[in-house]
This record gives C-alpha cells, sequence and structure tokens, in this order.
C-alpha cells in the first residue's frame, strides 16, 4: 500500500540565478523552477555566505518545502491534486480514492482499493476506554477541542514503533476521525453515541453516526451523501496553508503522527482560517436578526468608513473565481432543492450571492462567493451545526495532512524547522537585584 512515486525533490531543477548585492558585494542565488514554471530563489546557503537572513512576516513570500502533492494558480483559478483537476475528482471520485491519491502518490488500481477502503472499514471503531474521555468535558464543550485532544490521545494507544505500523496507523487515523468527529457531536447535544456501520460508505457512515437516534435510524439522501463526499474532496488539501504548514512544522521535530495531526486541528480553528464558513453563517444570522434586508448590508460593505466586511466573498489565494466554488454553486442548487430546504437564511445568501455576481463593486474586485461561502450553506442545509463547521473542515482536510506530513517525513533532505528572527529588543543591561528596584 506504499507505492513508489517520484518525490518532491527529484522535480525542480535550477535553470538561472538571481544576483544579490549586500555590502558591495555580489551573491549568486540558484534560481529553483516547479513542475508548472513557478520560480524560487534558493536561499538555503543565505546565512552561511552573507551572514544575512531573509524576513518575510507570515510566509507570504517563503517557498517553505518542495511539495509534490498539490499545485494552484491563483491567477488562473486552478486546484490540482498531484496533477488532477479538482474538478474532475470532485465529479467523479469517492473521498477515500482522493486521499490514497494524495497520501501515495496515485490513484488506486483495484487491488490497492480494496486493501485500503477494507482496512478503513475495519478500523473505524474507538477502543472502548475512549469513551471516558468524552464522559469528561463540559456539556457543550466545542466540538474541535473534543477532536483535537481525542486525536492526540489516540497516540497512547497506538504508539509509533519501528515494525512498521506508518500506514496501519494512517488508515487508523482516516478510519477513527469520522467516529471522534460524530461522538463529539453527539456529546455537545447530549445524545447517545452511535456506532460505526461496515455496510456503509466512508460519509453514508458519518452522516449515520451523526444523525441516527435509538428510536429513528437516519435515512441516508443519495443528493446528501454526495455532496458531502464532494465537499471533503474539495477541502482535502490546498497547500501551503496555516494549517497544513503547522502540520509540516510539527512534524518536522519528528512528533507521532496523531500529535502532528492535532496540532493541524488546532491551527485550523483559528477563524481566519478554518472558521471562515462559520462565520459566513453567523453573518447571515446578523442580516436576518435584523429585518432581512441584505441591500442595507450590501451598501456597508461598500461603503469605506464602514468596518462591515461581507464574509465568503473573495479569496487571498484566488485572484479569479475559486474553482471550488463553482462546483459547489451547482452542488448548493441541487442540495436545496432535493431537501426542499425553507430556510430564510439561505434565501439571504442566495440574494447576497445574486448581487455579488453582477455588481461591479464586486466584479471589478473579483469579490466572488467563495468555497466557505457555498460550504456554510451547504451545511446549514444539511441540517450540521455552525460549531460543527470547522470539524468538517478537519475531515476533508485530513488527507492532505497526513500527505504533507509523509512526504517532508519520506525526504531525507528534511531536517527540523527552525524560522529564523530580526531582534529588536534592548540591549544587553546590568541585571538590579528586586532590593535596589
Amino acid at each position: 500500500m506504499n507505492p513508489q512515486v517520484p518525490t518532491a525533490t527529484e522535480k525542480p531543477s535550477a535553470a538561472t540565478t538571481a544576483r544579490l548585492t549586500l555590502d558591495g558585494k555580489d551573491y549568486d542565488l540558484p534560481v529553483v523552477v516547479g513542475s508548472e514554471g513557478e520560480r524560487a530563489i534558493d536561499i538555503r546557503k543565505l546565512r552561511d555566505t552573507t551572514g544575512a537572513v531573509t524576513l518575510d512576516p507570515g510566509y507570504g513570500n517563503t517557498g517553505a518545502c518542495l511539495s509534490a502533492i498539490t499545485f494552484i494558480d491563483g491567477d488562473k483559478g486552478i486546484l490540482q491534486y498531484r496533477g488532477y483537476p479538482i474538478d474532475e475528482l470532485a465529479e467523479q471520485a469517492s473521498f477515500l480514492e482522493v486521499a490514497y491519491l494524495l497520501i501515495y502518490g496515485k490513484l488506486p488500481n483495484a487491488n490497492e482499493w480494496k486493501a485500503f477502503s477494507d482496512l478503513i472499514t475495519r478500523h473505524t471503531l474507538l477502543h472502548e476506554d475512549m469513551k471516558k474521555f468524552f464522559e469528561g468535558y463540559p456539556p457543550h464543550a466545542h466540538p474541535m477541542a473534543i477532536l483535537a485532544a481525542m486525536v492526540a490521545s489516540l497516540s497512547t494507544y497506538y504508539p509509533d514503533s519501528a515494525n512498521g505500523t506508518t500506514d496501519l496507523n494512517i488508515a487508523r487515523l482516516v478510519a477513527k476521525l469520522p467516529t471522534i468527529a460524530a461522538f463529539s457531536f453527539k456529546k455537545s447535544v447530549g445524545q447517545p453515541f452511535v456506532y460505526p456501520r461496515n455496510d456503509l460508505s466512508y460519509c453514508g457512515n458519518f452522516l449515520n453516526m451523526m444523525f441516527s437516534v435509538p428510536s429513528e435510524p437516519f435515512k441516508i439522501s443519495p443528493v446528501v451523501e454526495r455532496a458531502l463526499n464532494m465537499l471533503l474532496i474539495l477541502h482535502a488539501d490546498h497547500e501551503q496553508n496555516c494549517s497544513t504548514s503547522t502540520v509540516r512544522m510539527v512534524g518536522s521535530s519528528q512528533a507521532n503522527l496523531f500529535a502532528t495531526i492535532a496540532a493541524g486541528i488546532a491551527a485550523l480553528w483559528g477563524p481566519l482560517h478554518g472558521g471562515a464558513n462559520q462565520e459566513v453563517i453567523e453573518m447571515l444570522e446578523k442580516i436576518r436578526a435584523d429585518g432581512g434586508d441584505y441591500k442595507k448590508y450590501v451598501a456597508m460593505a461598500k461603503d469605506k468608513n464602514s468596518t462591515f466586511k461581507l464574509m465568503g466573498f473573495g479569496h487571498r489565494v484566488y485572484k479569479n473565481f475559486d474553482p471550488r466554488a463553482k462546483i459547489l454553486k451547482a452542488a448548493a442548487d441541487d442540495v436545496l432543492k432535493a431537501l426542499g430546504v425553507n430556510d430564510p437564511m439561505l434565501e439571504i445568501a442566495k440574494n447576497l450571492e445574486e448581487i455579488a455576481l453582477r455588481d461591479e463593486y464586486f466584479v471589478s474586485r473579483k469579490l466572488y462567493p467563495n468555497v466557505d461561502f457555498y460550504s456554510g450553506i451547504i451545511y446549514r442545509a444539511l441540517g450540521i451545526p455552525t460549531d460543527m463547521f470547522t470539524v468538517m473542515f478537519a475531515l476533508g482536510r485530513l488527507p492532505g495532512w497526513i500527505a504533507q506530513w509523509k512526504e517532508m517525513r519520506d525526504d531525507p533532505s528534511s531536517k527540523i524547522n527552525r524560522p529564523r528572527q530580526i531582534y529588536t529588543g534592548a540591549l544587553k543591561r546590568p541585571f538590579v537585584p528586586l532590593s535596589a528596584r
């Protein structure tokens, strides 16, 4: 289950050099060219040769690694996993196929698929002792807090060893995260846990664990199941974002897989990252509470003196339409129609979408509805509560995190991450005893 694929370090090549002049002296730095022609100035020896470091707060202009997993062209609105366009994967693949693709570098053949899917199916159960952990959390504990803690706890049950447990632990994590997520939800609403079922698909099993109750088994709609499968695929990886970089940073210390992924979950929790689709719903709730006058809020968003922002519009990476949003727009229409949802908040969302797609203010600034806008709408239509939205994001992003961790771990040139800084504090000064202060 671990096919040999080209490593990230084999593809880029040094095509030319860039010249840096510092203190009157010239330094030639290699320029590395990626598979799709993107260029990077290689500064790995900069500090040794010049005594200087680069300063890039937020790492917005820093390539922290070579990676063969995901390609994004924000200007053209392109997203590819291992070379496959995101729209083809979202429309034709299952989430577990995409997980295998990301983690192992290729789409599985029939034998590989059977072995992988069977392994996932056999490892969905949690150790019974772990149920006691859920009992210890407050009644309304946030599901993301529980998710991160429980994933870290898995390392106590499945420690790393030298006898080849990596692939097994990967399968365990992919299999058990939906169970942990569903149990976290059940804990938050005070309902009994629903155990996983081996006869259901990955997405169908999760929906059953989320929404079944002892007296009323959940009827899984094919439309809902397909929509969830698509949502998870669209969130599966997105290059070196905050949580993915956190996974690589923590994993570089050779922390175990479960602890490393728990760190990624904690990073995803922030409202500027995985919490964005939750902010979309909170914005819609605010508009509804104010009488539903969405045009008032559009005017506020266009007013430079107003602090109000329309959440779910525009994207830091995509300067064109978010390719994931195009796919989810159609899916949102299908889900709302199939479920016959009549929710005033969703009506407000559709009105905001219509304005943003035709209003010159938004079009000229390329403030199109993004993946967070549509995913929030779909999750609400599916009956998933707002505080579970980021958990859903984590479910989708898991294979990407694992793939990035595995790629870094398998790279022989990888070393512990250790960013530099420019010190701006006090100069050396003598210590003054407390009695003299």
